[in-house]
């Protein structure tokens, strides 16, 4: 590993309203989907007062993109078009593969305490695979190896490897890595990340530096220059606590209207049709049909 990767830009979350009425921050989105191919959005929805999330997210469609859900806390019920239902809760990930057509609701509960928090990242389906069969996958947090670092770092490992040790999702196409890391008040993290890949990092606690005289805190993503490893070092007095992701992009056309995202103008009118004539659903049946 000799390139280290600088700090290509820096993003700051804005705070938005989706579902039903839930207050969350929205790290990335729509308009900048071509800086973090193959990466569409990432929502960041902790929470300390039940009235910002508790209206949740009532039955909506996807197709063409995955959905990655990550809990630190509290619990979200899913129920989907496929017949799955269950109840995710503190270090347990949702893996939800649209594909072709999938119709789901989550709908969040707080801890003892009332509060929520966790992350949902959208990453793009390549063409070829966008009318694949939709499925789901619920991973327990003991399904996501946790591993400490020589230099102290504790990193749960949900896709990707580190120190050899994988995580539990490695059949996806775009090949993503999603780390949540904990780096202890002056440790660095030094990871290699392959220079094809795109790369970003989401912090939600404490302070880091990224690259030379570049500094994130919470809320705050930092979008990875190319070079084939990244080093980050925590700052001040506090744990440094973030999502370093990456992914191989997909350097496609995006045709993207709310929760279904396609290639063309013309397959996004067909899904909208084929919703509201009922025959959106592919594989599984439409949740009170």
């Amino acid at each position: 590993m000799d390139a280290r990767r600088l700090v290509a830009d820096r993003l700051y979350a804005q705070p938005t309203l989706e579902g039903a009425g839930v207050r969350l921050k929205r790290a990335f989105g729509f308009g900048a989907e071509h800086l973090f191919d193959p990466f569409l959005m990432l929502d960041d929805f902790r929470g300390d007062d039940p009235a910002d999330y508790r209206a949740g997210f009532p039955w909506h469609p996807h197709r063409g993109i995955e959905t990655i859900t990550y809990m630190l806390r509290g619990d979200v019920a899913h129920g989907d078009s496929l017949g799955n239902a269950g109840v995710i809760g503190a270090g347990d990930v949702q893996w939800m593969t649209a594909g072709s057509g999938i119709i789901h609701q989550e709908m969040p509960e707080g801890d003892a305490e009332g509060r929520m928090g966790g992350f949902q990242l959208w990453a793009n389906l390549p063409a070829a695979d966008k009318m694949m069969d939709p499925r789901y996958r619920s991973l327990s947090a003991d399904d996501s190896p946790l591993v400490t670092t020589a230099s102290g770092a504790h990193v749960r490992v949900i896709a990707g490897e580190v120190d050899g040790v994988r995580g539990p999702v490695d059949d996806v196409v775009i090949d993503p890595e999603y780390l949540d890391v904990a780096l202890p008040a002056g440790a660095e993290f030094v990871h290699p990340i392959a220079a094809d890949r795109t790369a970003f990092a989401y912090v939600h606690g404490g302070v880091a530096e990224f690259a030379p005289g570049v500094e994130a805190g919470n809320t705050t993503v930092v979008l990875f220059a190319e070079g084939d490893h990244v080093r980050i070092r925590a700052l001040g007095d506090e744990t440094a606590c973030f999502l370093l992701i990456s992914g191989c992009p997909l350097r496609e056309p995006i045709a993207w209207r709310g929760p279904i995202v396609m290639n063309t103008d013309e397959e996004l009118r067909t899904a909208f049709a084929e919703y509201r004539e009922g025959t959106f659903v592919k594989v599984g049946a439409v949740p009170g049909a």
